[in-house]
């Protein structure tokens, strides 16, 4: 079986420091010792599948790939996932051991028949699963299930090669350009994206990957940052490359306004999760942070297109990876290339070779991939105009003062808007001034009439946003029904607080 660590040969030195956090330097030689000593362990114990539940860390980067060596199923498991959402993964892709560390907080009670501490480590055990008869179905050289929360909240397990994800991260390396990367990882490593193309690109590069905790960088939850810890994180690494959500983004933005200096170290800082502005990458750039917008999903192995150095276009999402073949069919972004196995317990969904994404999307003349949004949140005013939310809540969450805007106006004459600030001393007349400078850049019937401040941040009401903090926007709309609805009952040249 293909796995990451056979083709690092006659890249690093034995005594070349490969991995490393607040408190561990892995050099080559001891990073190939301790997952060739895990390995061992987990075939002694027969694991043929194992689930990992834990904090960022280069333990997390050992565990994944000696479970590669010992040609082992492996499980990740967000540390933000609550215990009910664990526990549906677990029962659909049942394991038959979990790694944890000391901070684990989910609910194994009546499940472990042994615990084993693993080699080399003082908080990390190996917690054995008793035998489940119910076997999940999985097609064949699953490599990596990785489980993604929609809109509803219920995880779905996507199935991966280990050779589909190699190849995935060779590609992204190869469309980067940099040779030996600095990279510090600021998402989940159980987050599809950062375990591709924040740990194995810089490997199979060259590279070096700082792995801090992810309480040291001011992390916690899906979508709790602590902006001053994180901005310090990436000062004290200067790392060459980062991956950032269109929210973390907007961060260091704000913080560069707030007198922060960048690091000079940086120049591959990759953006994606949801659609970003163009403006906010814009100042991103004259900030000192060299944003590039990119596209992906965890069917496609992660990555789909990318700008990159060579080949850029502000406001798109980059040009496809060189193994993928990306179509526009009616309006809908298709996928083939590097399509996934499937997913977990659907052989229905096995062996396709193309991902129809569910995503609306043009190519432009020069092969530039754009992104409108989710073809399931297409509204249709009621004069027949076609308008993406998302498009329109990423210009307005482009500002500095908006936390929160989310934008309905389906079937209805105009668009109104819930939205928070990020400050809760922002005036109404402030948030009207800048919505009227918003709208003037917009066409007409895509202007916000109407809106009215959210009662409380999104992120303190769990129930209304996803685990990668994207809003759920019908659950909002049935939350919020009342609000909406005054807000279509008002004139709409009135200002509405």
């Amino acid at each position: 079986m293909p796995t990451i660590l056979s083709r690092l040969d006659g890249l690093y030195d034995d005594d070349q420091v490969v991995v490393r956090d607040a408190t561990q330097r892995l050099t080559y030689g001891a990073l190939i010792q301790r997952c060739g000593d895990l390995a061992a362990l987990l075939k002694k114990y027969r694991i043929g599948r194992l689930a990992l539940h834990l904090d960022n860390g280069p333990d997390w980067l050992v565990v994944d790939l000696a479970s590669q060596l010992a040609d082992i199923c492996l499980l990740p498991l967000p540390t933000f996932f609550s215990n009910r959402q664990v526990q549906h993964a677990l029962t659909e892709t049942p394991v038959d051991a979990i790694v944890t560390g000391p901070n684990a907080v989910i609910d194994l009670s009546g499940q472990i028949v042994e615990t084993v501490q693993l080699p080399g480590t003082a908080e990390l055990w190996l917690n054995r699963l008793s035998a489940c008869e119910d076997h999940a179905l999985i097609p064949e050289n699953t490599g990596k299930i990785t489980y993604t929360s929609g809109s509803t909240g219920t995880p779905k397990g996507v199935c991966l090669s280990n050779q589909q994800l190699i190849d995935e991260a060779m590609f992204l390396g190869s469309a980067v350009g940099l040779s030996k990367p600095r990279h510090l990882c600021l998402l989940p490593l159980s987050t599809l994206l950062e375990n591709v193309a924040g740990i194995y690109a810089p490997l199979l590069f060259g590279g070096e990957v700082i792995i801090p905790a992810l309480k040291e960088m001011g992390i916690s939850g899906s979508s709790t940052v602590e902006p001053s810890a994180l901005i310090e994180t990436i000062s004290k690494y200067q790392p060459n490359t980062l991956i950032l959500t269109p929210q973390l983004l907007q961060l260091l933005v704000v913080s560069v306004r707030n007198g922060w200096q960048p690091p000079k170290s940086l120049k591959f800082v990759a953006v994606g999760g949801a659609k970003v502005a163009s403006q906010l990458l814009i100042e991103a750039w004259q900030s000192g942070i060299p944003a590039y917008q990119g596209y992906g999903l965890s069917e496609c192995a992660s990555v789909v297109s990318l700008n990159t150095p060579r080949a850029q276009i502000i406001d798109s999402c980059g040009k496809p990876l060189q193994h993928l073949n990306v179509q526009i069919i009616d309006g809908e972004v298709v996928v083939s290339g590097n399509a996934m196995l499937g997913y977990a317990n659907t052989p229905s969904s096995w062996g396709q070779q193309t991902i129809h994404t569910g995503d609306l999307g043009y190519l432009d003349a020069q092969g530039f991939l754009h992104i409108l949004g989710r073809r399931k949140n297409l509204m249709i005013s009621s004069y027949g105009r076609n308008i993406n939310p998302e498009w329109l809540e990423s210009e307005f969450l482009a500002s500095p003062i908006f936390a929160d805007f989310i934008v309905f106006g389906d079937a209805k004459s105009h668009c109104v808007a819930l939205l928070s600030t990020r400050d809760s001393s922002t005036t109404d007349q402030q948030i009207d001034s800048f919505i009227q400078q918003i709208n003037q850049q917009l066409p007409d019937y895509a202007r916000i009439r109407n809106w009215q401040r959210l009662p409380t941040l999104l992120t303190k009401t769990p129930a209304l946003i996803t685990d990668n903090g994207r809003p759920k926007r019908a659950a909002i709309a049935q939350h919020y029904a009342g609000q909406i609805d005054q807000l279509y009952d008002m004139p709409v040249e009135e200002l509405h607080v």
